[in-house]
């Protein structure tokens, strides 16, 4: 009886260490893309190199360490507003107008020996042909560009030199508070060394109880 207790205590405090844990989401550190309605950016549902945007859109560029979602994705961090980019900008004739935000977005998700090219998002008018894409419309205002053998966009003026969509993991965001935000993983997916010792020291406890009821029993 002695045995059963002392393992199903055992049990119950691994559980609850590793309920403790930050629990691990997959994300991706890539190059979002976003149509600009408004004053909003809405995650846009086909890709720079298929969308043919009107005269008068706004797309918006983010590259961010986040969910591939709609709901999850980091959006650009300046507004979706057309004027603001383009009103100086005279219309031709036989041309379209597409206003362009790329946002580089922070240190903390840049990959590792790299840093952003700007701390704030870069704006630019682009004309172009009225059949142009998307991408061409980026192309003609924030090159080089970089694709993956799959057309994704791996890199806009050159950022990031490598890497195209790949994974990281990410904690879990913790509730919002007043409390300032811990400081991102490095990257890390494994658990951490006090888990591992917690853990050590459960199994240790289990044996050394199930070793003590035998010697009674003897």
């Amino acid at each position: 009886m002695r045995r059963l207790t002392t393992a199903a205590l055992a049990f119950g405090v691994l559980l609850t260490l590793l309920a403790a844990t930050p629990a691990l989401a997959a994300g991706y550190r890539y190059w979002s893309f976003w149509d600009g309605a408004g004053s909003r950016w809405a995650y846009a549902t086909q890709g720079p190199s298929i969308a043919r945007p009107a005269d008068g859109a706004t797309l918006g560029f983010r590259f961010a360490v986040s969910q591939d979602a709609a709901a999850e994705a980091a959006t650009p961090r300046a507004a979706a507003d057309f004027e603001a980019v383009c009103g100086a900008t005279a219309a031709l004739e036989g041309r379209k107008r597409v206003a362009v935000v790329v946002d580089f977005g922070v240190p903390a998700d840049a990959p590792a020996g790299e840093t952003p090219p700007q701390d704030t998002p870069r704006t630019a008018c682009a004309q172009v042909a009225p059949e142009a894409t998307a991408a061409e419309a980026l192309a003609a205002v924030a090159k080089p560009l970089r694709y993956n053998s799959s057309a994704l966009l791996c890199a806009i003026s050159g950022y990031p030199k490598q890497g195209c969509g790949d994974q990281v993991a990410q904690a879990q965001p913790e509730p919002k508070s007043s409390a300032a935000p811990a400081a991102r993983d490095s990257g890390d997916t494994g658990p951490s060394a006090g888990l591992l010792a917690g853990i050590a020291a459960v199994l240790a406890l289990a044996a050394a109880g199930i070793w003590q009821s035998r010697r009674r029993n003897r």
